[in-house]
């Protein structure tokens, strides 16, 4: 298994030296070398069932927005929502103000560095802590996620249908070179990312493979019109009503009042301010 290990690394490797996406903006250090952990979180939330190129623009502007964590857990989840707009799953947004309102009240304004500590932040589960360990810390914490999948299933199982996690992380694992876990993990979402390409999305032969609904006509869709038009300012519900003529509307909003993501007063709603 270490030869077969050793010449997989080596595929994987050149590929990322000769076509990595090297210039994303979260894979740019600070000025002393460091990676802020702030930023890996809010590119991992980001990065979320949403496309890099959709991506790399609201992570610029809502770290300009909100440059530290700091910044992020005071400011009002309205101004968090409205510069979250256009990339989807708004609740991702919240979940990000939340974490950053646990990290200034209950880890001293830094970044826990385990994962157990990590996945107590909302919005985090196990593969994105194991995320965070990696490019934050360049821990050798395997995770798993569909470009990840896709790689270790093209190469160990090709023939398979399917395939289970616990199959998987004891090859992630063992691949992660001890003192390069970043440009590692960076490298097989890269691989992944061509594979999917030029192969096809074989981590369908996962057991974990969720096919994504449709976005088009949904009540998501309706949702993210909703949290649109509020970044402008309250509207009634008949306003509501004459811009989206959908009869799950009242579902929808009284979805988003009690996830807290919006306020409803007298009929009037309004992205939640507090």
């Amino acid at each position: 298994m270490t030869d077969t290990l050793d010449a997989f690394q080596q595929i994987v490797l050149r590929y990322y030296q000769q076509h990595g996406r090297h210039d994303l903006p979260w894979r740019q250090p600070e000025r002393d070398g460091h990676f802020d952990p702030y930023n890996i979180v809010v590119s991992e939330l980001m990065l979320q069932q949403t496309q890099v190129a959709r991506v790399i623009p609201k992570y610029q502007q809502f770290l300009r927005t909100f440059p530290t964590v700091q910044a992020l857990a005071s400011a009002p989840l309205g101004e968090v929502l409205t510069q979250w707009s256009g990339l989807g799953y708004n609740r991702r947004a919240k979940f990000l103000w939340q974490t950053a309102q646990m990290v200034e009240g209950r880890f001293d304004g830094r970044f826990p560095q385990t994962v157990p500590e990590l996945v107590s932040l909302p919005g985090v589960g196990a593969n994105t802590a194991g995320a965070i360990m990696a490019y934050a810390y360049n821990l050798p914490v395997p995770f798993l996620e569909t470009n990840i999948r896709t790689v270790f299933i093209h190469h160990f199982f090709p023939k398979a249908d399917t395939v289970a996690d616990s199959e998987l992380l004891p090859l992630v694992e063992a691949s992660i070179p001890a003192d390069a876990s970043r440009s590692w993990h960076w490298a097989l979402m890269d691989y992944g990312t061509h594979l999917k390409q030029t192969v096809g999305n074989v981590s369908r032969a996962s057991k974990s493979y969720n096919k994504q609904s449709v976005f088009q006509g949904s009540k998501r869709q309706i949702r993210g019109r909703v949290l649109r038009l509020l970044t402008s300012g309250a509207h009634p519900l008949e306003a509501l009503q004459e811009l989206i003529a959908d009869e799950r509307l009242p579902a929808v909003l009284e979805d988003l009042v009690r996830e807290q993501l919006i306020d409803k007063n007298n009929n009037i709603y309004r992205l939640r301010m507090v």
